[in-house]
């Protein structure tokens, strides 16, 4: 499972005169902290290429609870699904702190990937990419513990979005516990444990939605499913 991409996001793979084009045919946007950006069910087909910032792509379950995808970040493009195929949005979109992006209708959106071939494959190897990674969620749902998943996460946290520091690696997006959970795929009592436990065993502290990861090669094994 992947809660952020791994490789260049879309815009930097793009050469600068086809990315400059791109945000050409675009309008600035700045979005705030919890802001819904795009909504899971919407008709609309517009997409925001994010210049800077994080957002989080959750899902409503049968359950009723969210549950977070993926996170996306600085040259990512978000709402590209609903662009190309004009069906109704697969997840919503929401600002995970300030997100400065810009704004493309999906018609210019279509239009530009249409003129680009090699823009065209980027999108389809994206398609492709988050695909095998839904997949894999849906197996790490199925058979992994709550701390394995949790342990996953913060690594991948770390390794993406991390500055490492004398107590280890600082974290500092703005992730309340709700959406360290839904990103989970467990309930905030079950991940509220699982961080006692890191805690207790000074493998992670905590604070007011940061945290730092003070052992990441025991995180890892505990991401592998390894216990200590």
């Amino acid at each position: 499972m992947s809660l952020i991409e791994d490789g260049k996001p879309f815009l930097a793979a793009l050469r600068p005169a086809e990315r400059r084009e791109l945000l050409g045919q675009g309008s600035p946007r700045t979005y705030r902290g919890g802001d819904v950006i795009m909504r899971e069910d919407d008709p609309t087909s517009f997409v925001v290429a994010i210049i800077s910032g994080w957002t989080t792509v959750s899902v409503a379950t049968e359950r009723g609870v969210r549950l977070i995808l993926a996170l996306r970040g600085a040259g990512e493009v978000v709402g590209d699904q609903a662009a190309i195929d004009d069906r109704p949005r697969s997840a919503t979109i929401t600002a995970l702190g300030t997100v400065r992006g810009v704004v493309l209708t999906g018609d210019r959106f279509r239009a530009y990937l249409a003129s680009r071939p090699p823009a065209m494959l980027l999108i389809t190897r994206q398609f492709s990419a988050r695909l095998r990674s839904s997949d894999g969620e849906r197996r790490s749902l199925a058979s992994e513990r709550v701390l394995q998943r949790l342990a996953a996460r913060l690594v991948e946290l770390a390794e993406h979005t991390g500055r490492p520091g004398p107590e280890g690696i600082a974290v500092d997006l703005p992730l309340p516990q709700s959406d360290i959970a839904a990103a989970v795929g467990s309930t905030r009592e079950a991940v509220a444990k699982a961080l006692r436990l890191l805690r207790d065993q000074q493998v992670v502290s905590t604070g007011a939605r940061r945290f730092v990861v003070r052992d990441i090669d025991l995180l890892r094994l505990l991401a592998r499913g390894r216990d200590t």
